[in-house]
C-alpha cells in the first residue's frame, strides 16, 4: 500500500484536496469526499501515465 501526503484547504463551499507527492488535486463538498475524489484521480493519472514518464539523471554501470 502507498502512502499520499495530501493537504485539504477550503475554497468558498467546496474542499479542495491537492496531493503532494504527484501533481494532482481534487474538491468536494465535504473534507471526507474531498480526500477521497483525490485517491481516485490520483489512481487514474498514475494508470495513465504510468508508462509516459521521463527519467532524470544517469545510472552509474
Amino acid at each position: 500500500m502507498r502512502s499520499l501526503k495530501y493537504v485539504v484547504y477550503r475554497e468558498g463551499k467546496y474542499f479542495v484536496s491537492q496531493c503532494l507527492n504527484v501533481d494532482v488535486s481534487s474538491f468536494g463538498k465535504s473534507i471526507d469526499e474531498a480526500v477521497t475524489n483525490l485517491k481516485d484521480a490520483v489512481a487514474l493519472s498514475l494508470k495513465d501515465d504510468s508508462a509516459n514518464f521521463t527519467i532524470i539523471g544517469k545510472k552509474n554501470t
